[in-house]
């Protein structure tokens, strides 16, 4: 019988196979710049709560694919959509595009097409193209660099509790994130290694650390988390912010509220925790389908 395998552990096998490690492909080319391509998929019941709205859907959809053209310092330039429900209605629809749009508009990227098909559950298919001159990958860290974060963590655990309790504008504006392009572009030059947040910032610490074969000492008191968040919630995942690292001479500026810095890395100790958290084993958790 084969053995199952957890979603992790299958994404690792694809990433041994392909070489491939970082949040999007890169596509060298003749003329200046790399192409970077990401696919990712949202689907009702794992995804999507009940009280989510078509546009806040589509916005979703939209982002998360985005972010991982952001994670690797990339320009987006265009998104295809397919999608997948038992039927189709028209005011549905209207919304959902609006929200691919907007959020496409929010970062300079172009909302270009895609496909439908009837299917058992809700599922939402994106793809993201984008290009960066120097793609920013998830190896690349030393010892003494030091890592930061964007923004502010645990939105996503934060907006599913204010679904539940029926707060159902809150939730939705917490579940509509900004793909943090801007944010990765300014630090494009500095960066030496960079991921997005999506499956948790435990999850992605691991990552940048195994592509890189380094250790992180991160501190607790550091990590910035949205109003209402509860210190578990940075293990859920869906923060979708970018966790990056820079040589200790780096100027981060972190007086503009956006950047955070979190902790700093060290060389691999054999037997070793590879994050440690305030001093102790910091463990691999996060979301996972």
């Amino acid at each position: 019988m084969s053995e199952e395998v957890s979603e992790w552990r299958a994404l690792e096998f694809f990433a041994s196979r392909l070489d491939a490690v970082d949040d999007c492909a890169v596509i060298p080319r003749p003329t200046s710049g790399d192409l970077i391509l990401t696919t990712d998929m949202l689907h009702r019941e794992a995804d999507l709560p009940e009280g989510v709205t078509p546009y806040t859907t589509g916005w979703r959809v939209a982002a998360v694919n985005l972010s991982d053209v952001a994670a690797m310092a990339g320009e987006p330039l265009a998104l295809v959509v397919a999608a997948g429900q038992r039927e189709f209605h028209l005011e549905f629809l209207e919304e959902f595009v609006d929200g691919v749009e907007d959020c496409c508009d929010e970062v300079g990227a172009e909302y270009v097409g895609g496909d439908l098909d009837g299917h058992d559950e809700e599922t939402y298919v994106g793809t993201a193209l984008g290009v960066a001159d120097e793609p920013v990958r998830r190896r690349g860290a030393s010892p003494g660099d030091r890592v930061y974060v964007t923004g502010e963590l645990c939105r996503t655990a934060v907006a599913l509790r204010r679904f539940e309790e029926g707060e159902l504008e809150a939730a939705n504006e917490l579940f509509r994130f900004t793909p943090r392009v801007r944010e990765a572009a300014a630090v494009a030059d500095t960066a030496s290694a960079m991921t997005d947040v999506s499956d948790g910032v435990a999850v992605s610490l691991h990552q940048l650390a195994e592509a890189s074969d380094v250790g992180f000492d991160v501190h607790s008191e550091d990590l910035p988390l949205v109003e209402d968040a509860e210190f578990d919630d940075v293990y859920f995942g869906g923060d979708y912010e970018l966790v990056f690292t820079a040589p200790d001479d780096a100027e981060i500026d972190l007086d503009d509220g956006c950047y955070s810095e979190i902790g700093v890395l060290r060389e691999r100790e054999s037997g070793v925790a590879d994050v440690r958290l305030d001093g102790e084993e910091m463990p691999k958790e996060g979301y996972s389908h």
